[in-house]
């Protein structure tokens, strides 16, 4: 995919450079657009479309007919060039920050904007949407947008399955899922600015990319919330390692390889974050506790204490303020197998898993998995066993880095 889009860029850079640059004003305004778009890009969050003005701006422009009333004359070529060396200009800021774009995001910005273009630009060169007027224009623009943004889901399911080994088909619900977010505001936001400058000329983008800018900074504000957030479940998770009573790092392990394994067994991205708070505070019981259990192993005791200690960690987790379903998770981890919700027998295979290979050598891995698959009669779900074999091969049977 990566050559695939290196070979559109190139192809249209070529182009353009040979036959020269059209309506320079327009691509410069369109370029400048997308460059500002880079520019205040989001960095560091977990989120589908990280310059989501970038992103209407290099729409609008593929799906632009015109400008002020007058046809345009700009190509798909021309399209592919202006938004490719805008989005390298704009990324120059993170490049010297140390917070440059990965080559997804490049290929993905070219591929889908290539798509819009070839979908829209020689059609209307030929004068096919002549006839096409009113209410029947915005239609046809929202469904060519509607068609790039599906498009965009799956070269980016795509991606992120070459690159982790995720299943596929989760990925690409969870990226159709968020495209009902900050997607949909991409996208009517194209649509609005195409239509707009069609009308009324190249000023209507900087009042119609305003909305988009205050709904990039509510965004903002909601994903530091969000750290915030994740971030005060982990101060709590360490408490048990402060006090002594699990091993230092023992509860990111487990919420990093409960992720994996969560992944890897399509849960949706809200059960994603339920498991890794879950898995984060499934210690948190052992605090109740008056004589600590040794090195925090939980997995070797019996099953009324284990009970017991999910019983505490449960009720400690209800007096935090923390979503009641984690600590349905965290009070259910040492049910049988077969009552228990996928989450907590995820929690519970990972958690005995770590305990085991801890100080194990080399070996423990393997001994390790051996030992839960050995007690996935009646102890450990033996599919999440298993997909926690798929996680750690894929990893060379290693834990999760401690850094």
């Amino acid at each position: 995919m990566h050559a695939c889009a290196g070979l559109v860029a190139a192809g249209a850079l070529g182009v353009t450079l040979w036959s020269g640059l059209q309506e320079r004003p327009t691509a410069l305004a369109f370029g400048l657009l997308v460059a500002v778009g880079e520019v205040t890009r989001w960095t560091g969050a977990r989120v589908r479309e990280a310059a989501p003005l970038g992103a209407a701006a290099a729409l609008s422009y593929a799906l632009l007919g015109a400008d002020a009333g007058q046809p345009s004359r700009h190509g798909v070529a021309q399209v592919v060039a202006v938004v490719l060396a805008a989005s390298l200009l704009g990324s120059v800021p993170h490049i010297a920050r140390g917070q440059g774009p990965v080559l997804d995001h490049l290929a993905r910005r070219v591929l889908t904007v290539g798509f819009a273009a070839v979908c829209f630009q020689p059609l209307y060169n030929r004068g096919v949407f002549e006839e096409w007027g009113g209410p029947a224009y915005a239609l046809l623009l929202l469904a060519l947008l509607t068609l790039t943004a599906l498009c965009d889901c799956v070269l980016a399911a795509a991606l992120a399955h070459s690159r982790t080994g995720w299943p596929f088909g989760p990925l690409l619900r969870d990226e159709l899922h968020a495209l009902l977010g900050i997607g949909s505001a991409v996208c009517a936001t194209g649509a609005v600015m195409a239509l707009a400058v069609a009308v009324v000329g190249l000023w209507a983008l900087p009042v119609f990319s305003l909305p988009l800018l205050l709904t990039q900074l509510s965004f903002k504000r909601y994903a530091a919330v969000r750290t915030t957030y994740r971030q005060t479940i982990a101060s709590l998770a360490r408490a048990t390692e402060i006090a002594g009573y699990t091993p230092t790092g023992h509860a990111r392990r487990v919420a990093e390889l409960s992720r994996a394994v969560g992944r890897d067994l399509g849960l949706t991205r809200p059960e994603l974050t339920v498991l890794e708070y879950a898995a984060l505070m499934h210690d948190i019981g052992q605090l109740s506790l008056v004589d600590p259990v040794p090195a925090g192993a939980t997995a070797v005791l019996p099953g009324a204490e284990q009970r017991r200690i999910a019983l505490l960690g449960g009720a400690v987790v209800r007096q935090t303020g923390v979503d009641p379903s984690v600590a349905v998770v965290v009070e259910r981890q040492a049910d049988p197998y077969r009552e228990q919700p996928v989450a907590a027998r995820i929690v519970r295979a990972v958690n005995a898993y770590e305990e085991k290979v801890r100080d194990a050598g080399p070996g423990g891995p393997f001994t390790a998995l051996e030992e839960l698959r050995l007690a996935t009669a009646g102890d450990y779900a033996p599919e999440v066993v298993e997909s926690l074999a798929r996680v750690l091969a894929r990893d060379r049977l290693t834990l999760p880095s401690a850094g």
